[in-house]
């Protein structure tokens, strides 16, 4: 982490936070306590605004009491307050803008994160949220706040979750020193046909599994069972992984409206008995990649005796297609996603109110539901 800069933090926080500073310069200090909430449910992610804050903290040779009213991956209600923060005005008044942006974004997509891996609990994820993110703090703190959600599934509901992201800067948070991933879309391009992309990728890592993508030529049945077939051995042994990305502006290959309907209601007729919002429609039968697409590649991939080859599932998958696809069980083994990300951005503010001046209890009035009471570990804790 590199080392914060006083005129760095006053370039970037609210200007008023700078006057208020300067006030208080003049005037005297006070020892304040800070409440932090957010208006919407969350999982507590903390770890990196925590860490920020500590650093400052020792920059400024100043001392911060934190009294957490939740461990990182706990769900957190609207309007609960999530910690407390003590010290000095002078020291903490100048750093609310930035601590409050690395916090809420974090907290809304561990959430997320959660809701998706438990929804579908026996799939693995990959955070592929990177080219999503508004550069490389926001990378950082996406990729975390997917490790953190995710270790809630695994302890709620045994999931997978998620195994590794796509790169390596931010491996460490899913206990990997390198991103995971095979080919783009440009490597297929750049190959002419599907099947030679994946004989120039096993030629340039023989021993590693494979995961192909099989949409780019819109022969996703077709392709995925010649790359089979060019690789028996890696099929066989469950090596063998065929990613379908197809977008939404067509059915997958020998799909169509009514074949959709179809296939659901062989495999998944519950799926498609009882009223449906059109989104959950799109979802089950629609274009793209569909639960009908998934189970139509599943079809045929075990029809031809690659039982043991894996589907990867990718395009969209937030957590309102996640619900879709695990109440139609659709056989999906890993899900790419970065739709973890917060789809709506005002619900990311998090919130800070000075709740107590010097020991007495003070806050604007409408705030008061944010005065402290005694934590249940009965005790701050020190920054």
């Amino acid at each position: 982490m590199m080392h914060p800069s006083d005129g760095e933090i006053e370039r970037f926080t609210d200007h008023y936070f700078n006057r208020t500073k300067q006030v208080i310069g003049r005037f005297g200090d006070s020892r304040v306590t800070y409440a932090i909430f957010m208006r919407r449910p969350v999982v507590f992610a903390p770890r990196l605004a925590l860490e920020w804050l500590e650093e400052l903290g020792r920059s400024r040779n100043t001392a911060v009491d934190l009294d957490l009213r939740y461990g990182e991956g706990k769900w957190v209600g609207a309007g609960e307050p999530m910690m407390y923060i003590t010290g000095s005005f002078f020291h903490l008044v100048d750093l609310e803008t930035i601590f409050l942006q690395k916090l809420g974004p974090a907290c809304v997509a561990a959430y997320n994160a959660w809701t998706m891996c438990a929804d579908m609990p026996k799939s693995a994820f990959l955070a592929m949220d990177a080219r999503h993110c508004a550069g490389q703090e926001m990378a950082e703190m996406m990729a975390y706040a997917a490790s953190v959600g995710s270790a809630r599934a695994r302890r709620k509901v045994g999931a997978v979750g998620f195994i590794g992201n796509a790169t390596h800067a931010t491996a460490h948070f899913f206990g990997r020193d390198k991103g995971l991933g095979t080919m783009p879309h440009a490597l297929i391009g750049y190959a002419g046909s599907t099947v030679r992309a994946a004989e120039m990728y096993h030629e340039t890592f023989p021993g590693e599994a494979m995961t192909v993508l099989v949409d780019y030529f819109a022969r996703e049945i077709s392709d995925s069972l010649e790359v089979c077939r060019r690789f028996p051995e890696l099929a066989a042994a469950g090596n063998l992984s065929l990613r379908l990305d197809t977008t939404g502006g067509r059915y997958i290959e020998g799909l169509d409206p009514a074949t959709s309907y179809a296939v659901l209601e062989r495999f998944s007729p519950e799926s498609i008995r009882g009223y449906r919002s059109e989104a959950e429609l799109r979802y089950l039968v629609g274009t793209g990649v569909s639960a009908a697409a998934i189970f139509h590649l599943r079809a045929a991939l075990d029809g031809a005796g690659f039982d043991k080859v894996k589907i990867v599932a990718s395009s969209g998958f937030g957590p309102a297609k996640c619900r879709v696809m695990a109440e139609a069980k659709a056989p999906i083994d890993v899900v790419g996603s970065g739709s973890f990300l917060p789809s709506n951005w005002t619900e990311t503010y998090a919130t800070a109110d000075i709740v107590e001046y010097d020991g007495d209890k003070r806050v604007k009035v409408g705030r008061e539901f944010l005065h402290r009471v005694r934590s249940t570990n009965g005790a701050t804790q020190p920054l």
